[in-house]
């Protein structure tokens, strides 16, 4: 087997730290990106040789350029697999979220993700082989009170990655929106932000949820480790799919949104079904 060159964002902990460490002690090459120099030597010793830690903020003005340098450069232009996996929760009812936090939450998990899209897609398209992951959420298909914010981002990654499939799929690169339910990992802990101030109009929505969610937090349902499994395996199949939900609270949330919503689309259908001129009328 061939090894390959897969590049991962966000790898300090959780899916990216579990994923670069299963993917590097399957022969592969890890580019392992963190945000500090102090977590290098760490990410790098859990599979010497096959793991190069790299100091990167998915945010910064020169990501796309830096990336691209260190793929040319260090890696002769071979890139296999992006895994967009950067991003963290801002969680607080969309009024409680002050503009700064709403425009890093957008800049963390949807125009840092476009920039290392574009980084590799030069090269992936050069040898007409890649694979895109982005780490979405059932929060990128399904809203829920309290994370709005986050679930604005989400359903962008959600949509870009979409209309991505579409576009590269001709070149033989596929993209997959991965979209994990609740996991044992810190998402809903450290590596969240929480809104400082709350509204008492929202204690029985956004912030009942909030509470659920920090509280929860370490005991989700999901595993870490056999998330990051199926990451891979998704990668070894010969046509990927667009969609792969992960955990069973994923599968579940999916199915109860698809049917309310065909039921509120068979419902409403009278009002906006008879919108188009009449047919005549485009002829």
């Amino acid at each position: 087997m061939k090894a390959k060159v897969w590049l991962i964002t966000g790898c300090s902990k959780g899916f990216g730290r579990e994923l670069a460490k299963l993917v590097a002690d399957k022969g592969h090459v890890v580019i392992a990106t963190v945000r500090n120099e102090t977590e290098v030597a760490g990410l790098e010793a859990l599979s010497k040789g096959k793991i190069k830690g790299w100091v990167l903020d998915v945010t910064e003005a020169e990501a796309e350029n830096r990336t691209r340098r260190l793929i040319k450069e260090s890696f002769d232009g071979q890139v296999d697999v992006l895994v967009n996996n950067a991003g963290y929760g801002s969680i607080g009812a969309i009024e409680e979220i002050n503009d700064e936090e709403i425009k890093r939450q957008f800049s963390v998990n949807v125009f840092g993700a476009i920039s290392m899209i574009k980084a590799v897609l030069p090269f992936m398209r050069a040898r007409k082989t890649g694979h895109i992951l982005n780490i979405t959420s059932i929060a990128g298909l399904n809203g829920f009170p309290g994370i709005g914010i986050y679930n604005g981002s989400k359903f962008a990654l959600e949509g870009i990655g979409e209309a991505l499939a579409q576009e590269v799929e001709p070149l033989g690169i596929y993209v997959t929106n991965v979209e994990p339910g609740p996991f044992r990992t810190d998402w809903a802990g450290t590596s969240a932000t929480y809104a400082p101030n709350t509204l008492a109009d929202y204690t029985e929505t956004a912030e009942k949820n909030a509470k659920a969610i920090e509280k929860g937090s370490g005991n989700q349902i999901g595993d870490p480790l056999k998330a990051v499994q199926a990451m891979y395996a998704l990668t070894q199949l010969e046509h990927p799919p667009v969609h792969l939900p992960l955990g069973a609270p994923a599968y579940k949330r999916i199915r109860l949104k698809l049917e309310a919503f065909r039921a509120e689309i068979d419902e409403y259908e009278y009002l906006g079904l008879p919108t188009d001129y009449p047919e005549e009328a485009s002829l």
